[in-house]
C-alpha cells in the first residue's frame, strides 16, 4: 500500500485532533506511533511540516492582507486550476455562497490544498482539507459541524 501525506493527515485528524487545535503531542512518540501504523516516515515528515504550516497560518490570522470583496469572484492561477479540478472550484465557490467560507479562509483552504503534493485534488480530499482548516480556526465551530456533517453522511452514504 503506498501512503502518501493526505493519507497521514486524515489519519492525524481522525484519531488525534479530537483535543482541538490545542493538540500538542510530543512529535517524536506521535511519528513512532505513525511508523507502527504503517505509514513511511517521509510521509509523516512531510505531513507535520503542512500541519506547521496550518499553524503558522493561524498565528499571522490578523497580519493577513484583506483578500477582497465578499462579492468578488476568485480566479484561479494556472497551478491551482490544475490541481483544483472545476468540481473542486465550484465546492469552494458553494462554501463561500453558502456562508461557510469567508475570502480570507477559502485563501487558507486553498494554500493548503496546494501544499499536497498531488497532481490534482479529489473532491473527498478537499472537503477533508476544508475541515481540517475550519478546525483550525477560532470562531469557525458552525461551519466546521455543518461541513462535518456533510462529509460524514456522504461517507454513510457510500458505507450502504
Amino acid at each position: 500500500m503506498k501512503e502518501n501525506v493526505f493519507d497521514v493527515l486524515m489519519y492525524l485528524f481522525e484519531n488525534y485532533m479530537e483535543d482541538g487545535p490545542e493538540f500538542h503531542p510530543d512529535q517524536e512518540t506521535l511519528a513512532t506511533e505513525l511508523t507502527q501504523a504503517g505509514f513511511p516516515k517521509g510521509e509523516i515528515s512531510k505531513a507535520f511540516s503542512w500541519l506547521e504550516g496550518l499553524a503558522a497560518l493561524r498565528e499571522q490570522d490578523n497580519r493577513l492582507p484583506l483578500c477582497g470583496r465578499a462579492d468578488a469572484l476568485r480566479h484561479y492561477t494556472a497551478q491551482e486550476a490544475e490541481k483544483l479540478n472545476p468540481d473542486c472550484r465550484g465546492f469552494i465557490l458553494f462554501m463561500e455562497q453558502s456562508g461557510l467560507l469567508d475570502t480570507r479562509t477559502r485563501e487558507l483552504v486553498i494554500d493548503r490544498a496546494m501544499a499536497l503534493e498531488v497532481e490534482e485534488i479529489a473532491l473527498d480530499q478537499l472537503k477533508w482539507v476544508i475541515l481540517m482548516v475550519l478546525f483550525n480556526q477560532p470562531g469557525q465551530e458552525h461551519a466546521y459541524a455543518l461541513l462535518e456533517e456533510l462529509v460524514f453522511d456522504e461517507m454513510q452514504g457510500h458505507l450502504h
